[in-house]
């Protein structure tokens, strides 16, 4: 591919950006992977797989303007559990409009599920008017993707622990169902927003893989881990204690949730979303 197709993956040696330049470049992209730790073992893995390496820092507009100048497409993603709510949105909004004064053609953007329906959870929220920033600057073309709960949540420092002595925790009821994506499902779909940029112009999609009850998730655990998982619900007040934000998200899995369309997904894009207990196997409980 010519020039005009080079790519800048912002968050390469993270889990999404890391999904959508394997992908990309496992379908003859050239990728430019911007990462602020360019000698990590990380890059290193991308570098291994022919993707060009670029330091980069989201805080820094020097350093971006750097890295996007003569790209044609970009990946935007932004981490609220390292910058904080309010920063990620203004990381995710001087991207933007520097990717938009240095010519880029294509612009995706990693969102989260539900982002437009008014949730109330500030890490949604704010990734709503990134969103609506992206719309306003006018680039020739955008796709913005919203993924669900990842699965790989589950093997995080948040629920790991509690995993290993054999209890799933979380503060959404037993009754709840949660839909979930695995990560590299999120690198499909990424390709395809740059694969079909004519089509997929203006389009946000939401994106999952499964739906399930976390006493469902525990079981599927079981089944992979060899050991039985029972699932526990935490006081939502206990919750609250330690993070309002997980509250408030939980409150809202309980009574509104998200809500994509994995049958009709499928049927558009041809992606088979990776169901949970098959994720779950090929985990290291």
């Amino acid at each position: 591919m010519s020039n005009i197709n080079k790519i800048l993956v912002t968050g390469a040696t993270g889990q999404q950006g890391g999904a959508i330049a394997r992908e990309l470049l496992a379908n003859g992209f050239p990728v430019i992977a911007m990462t602020r730790k360019p000698k990590s073992d990380a890059a290193n893995a991308l570098q291994q797989l022919g993707a060009e390496i670029v330091q980069g820092d989201l805080d820094d507009s020097a350093s971006l303007e750097k890295a996007v100048r003569g790209m044609w497409g970009v990946f935007a993603v932004q981490n609220t559990w390292e910058a904080g709510v309010v920063k990620e949105e203004e990381q995710g909004k001087r991207f933007a409009k520097i990717a938009r004064s240095t010519g880029v053609q294509h612009f995706v953007y990693s969102s989260v599920g539900s982002a437009h329906r008014n949730t109330g959870i500030p890490h949604f929220d704010n990734k709503w008017r990134v969103e609506e920033t992206v719309r306003d600057l006018g680039f020739p073309s955008y796709t913005i993707i919203r993924p669900a709960f990842f699965m790989e949540n589950l093997i995080s420092p948040w629920f790991k622990p509690a995993i290993e002595q054999n209890k799933l925790a979380a503060g959404i009821k037993p009754e709840t169902p949660l839909q979930m994506i695995a990560v590299k499902d999120i690198g499909k779909y990424g390709l395809v927003a740059f694969l079909k940029h004519e089509e997929l112009n203006g389009r946000a999609l939401d994106i999952a893989g499964d739906e399930l009850t976390m006493p469902q998730a525990a079981k599927f655990i079981s089944e992979a881990k060899g050991e039985k998982v029972e699932y526990v619900q935490t006081p939502i007040e206990e919750v609250r204690k330690f993070s309002d934000e997980f509250a408030t998200m939980y409150e809202w899995f309980d009574s509104v949730g998200y809500n994509a369309d994995i049958p009709a997904n499928f049927k558009e894009f041809d992606i088979p979303p990776t169901r949970f207990k098959d994720w779950a196997m090929k985990q290291n409980w």
